[in-house]
This record gives C-alpha cells, structure tokens and sequence, in this order.
C-alpha cells in the first residue's frame, strides 16, 4: 500500500503543468528564432534608409560629408538644370514602364489564368512552363535578349527576313522609338509566369457555388466574368498590381544590363533607378553626388510608399467578401 501510494504521488508530481514562469519563458522564446531575419532587415533595409534620409541633408565633398545643408539637395533635383530634366524624364519612363507592364503582362496574364483554371488537359504543364523563365537571373535574361535583339545577327531580325519580313527588321534596342517598349515586353516575359500563379491562386479561391448561382439568374460570358470573376479576384489583382508598381519604379537590373548605366539610346530608356546609380557612383570620387543621390532615393521611397498605400486603400474598396 505504503509503495503504491508512492507511485501514486509521483505520478501526479509528473502531470502537473509547467510552473507559469517556465511557460512565459518557453512562449517568449519562440519570439528569439525572429531574431537573426529582424537583425538582417534592419541592418540591410532600416538603416540604409535612415543612412540615405541623413546623407541627403549634407553638402559632400569626395566621400568625405560637409556641412547640414538641409533640403537644398532636394530643391537642386527640382529646380537646378540638368537634375530636373533628367529626374523628369526618367520619372516620366517609369510611369510608362509601369502602364506598358500593366497592360502587356497582367491583362494577359489574367486571361491565360481564366484559360488554366477552365477544365483544360495539362493545367500542371502550362502552369510550369510559363514559370520557367521566372527561374533565370535578371542579368543572364538581359544578356540573352540583347543577343537575340542585335540588329545584325540577332534572332529576331534574322527569322524576320528568313520568312519575308525583312522590312519588320530593326534596331530595337538602337532606336530611340521602339528601346523602352521593347524592354517593357522584355520585363513582361520574364515576370509573366509568377502573375499567371498568383491569378490561379486567386481564381481558384472562389467557390464554384458562386457561378452556379450566377448560370441560375442567367449570368454567363463576360457579365460572369466582369460582374463575379474580377470583383472576388481583387485580392490577388491588387497584389499583382502593387508588385507591378514596386518593381516598375525599382526596374534597374534589365534595363543595366542591356542598355547601360546611361539609359541610351539618347536616355531614351533612363529611369530613376539608373538616375541614381549615375549620381551616387556615377564617378570614382563620387563628389556632390552622394547627397544628390541620397535625396533621389528617398524621393523614390516616399513615391513608391504614398502610391502603394493609395493602392491598397483604392483595392480595398473595391474587394468583396466571398
């Protein structure tokens, strides 16, 4: 009896909870493993922000900072010549990357999402192959596309004349008409894949009971698609629409590696991320330029995050509960 007892006591020692103070501390440790990602974003996105915001308050000379200056290298971006013709002009190609990048690769994209979702033979194997492209470095796609533009032995003019269309043939990056707009169906191509499956995950969220209520009232065609399709897919229009934004006013990387620093031909194809590349490491010394470049970027930062959180609240109003 005395033994069983004993047992008895230890098993019930054994299924008591955890003191409060251990389970406060084993819940706040979960919080550490946060830890090492919180460091990294700070140290490589806070801080530079905060960086940029305080070198653009100073005069510079070399690398080496001056005096507090406070707005002037602001006000030089928009009143001193030539800072405000190029920061216009490349503002001005940002916005037209952006609406050329709306229209050639959401719009379609969309509509390929509505033909996958559809029951259609081989949805895994469209899925996986407008992704491909997606997987390739933005560098490798603008070596590659320059290879296949070149005016004289490129893909694209070489097969235009092979089937009788030589006249279609043209510079495309070396004309100051077509350079944007060729790099604008560029970008397209390679960001197509990720918009088809964020399209596809908002499409398929939708409950089929919803169009069988819809076919019920008469609904069919383009009136199901505009009036139920498109209004319970905002959540996944508004993502794609603010990424497309983000990445439009941050293009960079393509337009660098096929055309240059400089935006040719002509700045024909400059934007606000090649205008600040150019003032800020434009030169070995990098001079006055760091402040100026520091003021474009936060210019940027302030244009991207007033535009995304304008978007968000205009998406918002338009999203339906389903």
């Amino acid at each position: 009896m005395t033994g069983t007892g004993i047992d008895h006591a230890k098993n019930v020692n054994l299924s008591k909870p955890p003191h409060k103070k251990n389970r406060r501390f084993m819940k706040h440790l979960v919080h550490l493993f946060l830890l090492p990602a919180l460091i990294f974003y700070v140290g490589f996105m806070i801080y530079p922000i905060f960086q940029a915001l305080i070198n653009s308050l100073f005069s510079w000379k070399g690398l080496t900072r001056g005096e507090f200056i406070g707005l002037t290298n602001f006000i030089r971006l928009f009143t001193e010549s030539p800072f405000k013709e190029t920061f216009t002009r490349a503002l001005g190609h940002n916005v037209i990357f952006f609406i050329g990048t709306m229209v050639s690769k959401l719009v379609v994209a969309f509509m390929l999402a509505l033909i996958i979702n559809s029951k259609i033979r081989g949805k895994e194997f469209f899925k996986t192959l407008f992704f491909v492209p997606k997987l390739l470095s933005v560098i490798v796609v603008g070596f590659l596309f320059s290879l296949i533009l070149n005016p004289t032995y490129g893909a694209l003019n070489t097969f235009l004349t092979a089937i009788g269309l030589e006249e279609l043939a043209k510079p495309w990056l070396g004309d100051p008409n077509t350079a944007l707009y060729t790099i604008i169906l560029v970008n397209s191509w390679y960001g197509f894949g990720f918009a088809v499956l964020i399209f596809l995950v908002g499409l398929q969220a939708i409950s089929q009971e919803i169009y069988e209520a819809a076919r019920i009232d008469g609904a069919s065609g383009l009136k199901m698609i505009y009036k139920i399709t498109i209004p319970l897919a905002m959540p996944s229009i508004m993502i794609m629409s603010i990424l497309t934004f983000i990445g439009a006013f941050e293009t960079f990387e393509l337009i660098f590696a096929m055309q240059g620093s400089s935006g040719g031909p002509y700045f024909s194809t400059d934007v606000l991320g090649l205008y600040f590349y150019r003032l800020a490491f434009g030169s070995v010394s990098g001079g006055e330029s760091i402040g100026l470049g520091s003021a474009l970027a936060v210019i940027l930062l302030l244009l991207i995050s007033l535009a995304t959180a304008g978007s968000m609240f205009f998406f918002k109003r338009k999203e339906v509960e389903h």
